[in-house]
């Protein structure tokens, strides 16, 4: 089955859970923003988890499907509608071929992802399949989808389709009466408060710097992106000017460089870094932080390493559980 890209939109790109082992090589590990709803995509049309998705960023996306399918969208709330009906995001729906599939307007959040049963077809490279957009590699030639593209599924079993209705009497699209609970999803509306572990050199900020981190909010910038999220706040300060080797960065890192402006690095980051690391954006709220668009504004909230690793056990034995209940209602589709 293919589908072809109409409208590419702002940034659509073809993502995984990203590739692993290559940081000693200076190769990011890149994969999809948000990994839980791009996971919970590919779980609700039978998918293990590890298949490409599309992530798409805000709006103006539009694709039209070559034939029968069942697809899952989740992530930030971006209108998607196929043909004029609006389609029902966080549960598995069957769209019909001919059916053109668009996304509107943002309500919440900043990324969609899309999944497709079997999983969109896209070379591996070091392991993945994922975009990376600055070395050049994986997904649709190393870029962003491009009107016109033409994406194929991989080979993969249709899910078997129990409807209630005659299948000739059907709509440009059916789906189930059950849907992935807004309880289990991360919060993507009002000011998100982020929580933090100290950096590695958070003691060799001054106290007011310390302070205006926690107790103020800082907004998301233009120009902010995959790689990094700059922000725009009170200015952190040293307590004394000093240079630092560059060392290993992470997934949630808040550096500082010399403008006093933090950046948070996300999943296109640099391997290294040597700008101060005042703090460590925990697990848990990366998907949140994944949800925030430019002009939104964020503030943070400091948690020990002990309460950031009991809360992330939590959520990922609920995944679990969820992933269990999403298998079980699967299965009856197909008595």
């Amino acid at each position: 089955m293919n589908i072809i890209v109409e409208k590419p939109g702002l940034l659509t790109t073809i993502q995984d859970t990203g590739r692993t082992g290559y940081g000693k090589d200076g190769v990011s590990i890149t994969g999809a923003m948000d990994r839980p709803a791009h996971m919970i995509a590919n779980w609700l049309i039978g998918n293990t988890g590890q298949e490409p998705t599309l992530e798409i960023t805000l709006s103006g996306f539009a694709v039209e499907f070559t034939a029968d399918c069942w697809i899952a969208v989740t992530g930030g709330q971006l209108t998607p509608v196929v043909n004029a009906q609006l389609l029902p995001m966080w549960r598995p729906v069957y769209v019909r071929k001919g059916s053109r599939l668009s996304f509107k307007k943002v309500e919440s959040g900043c990324r969609a992802y899309l999944a497709v049963a079997g999983g969109w077809q896209a070379p591996s490279v070091m392991g993945s399949a994922s975009t990376y957009l600055r070395a050049g590699i994986g997904g649709q030639n190393g870029r962003a989808l491009r009107e016109g593209d033409i994406l194929s599924t991989s080979s993969g079993q249709l899910m078997p389709l129990k409807l209630s209705i005659e299948p000739d009497r059907m709509t440009s699209l059916h789906t189930v009466s059950w849907q992935v609970s807004s309880l289990l999803l991360p919060s993507q509306t009002g000011k998100p408060v982020i929580r933090i572990i100290p950096g590695r050199e958070w003691g060799d900020f001054s106290t007011a710097s310390q302070q205006s981190l926690l107790e103020e909010s800082y907004r998301v910038t233009p120009q902010s992106d995959r790689m990094g999220y700059r922000l725009s706040g009170s200015v952190l300060e040293l307590k004394s000017a000093r240079d630092y080797l560059s060392e290993a960065v992470a997934h949630g890192t808040i550096q500082v460089p010399a403008d006093g402006q933090p950046i948070i690095l996300m999943a296109d980051r640099q391997t290294l870094g040597g700008y101060a690391k005042i703090a460590q954006v925990i697990s848990l709220d990366l998907p949140v932080m994944a949800q925030l668009a430019p002009g939104d504004y964020v503030r943070f909230e400091m948690v020990s390493i002990g309460e950031a690793q009991q809360r992330y056990g939590t959520w990922v034995r609920e995944l679990h559980v969820l992933r269990r209940m999403i298998e079980q209602k699967l299965k009856d589709l197909h008595s």
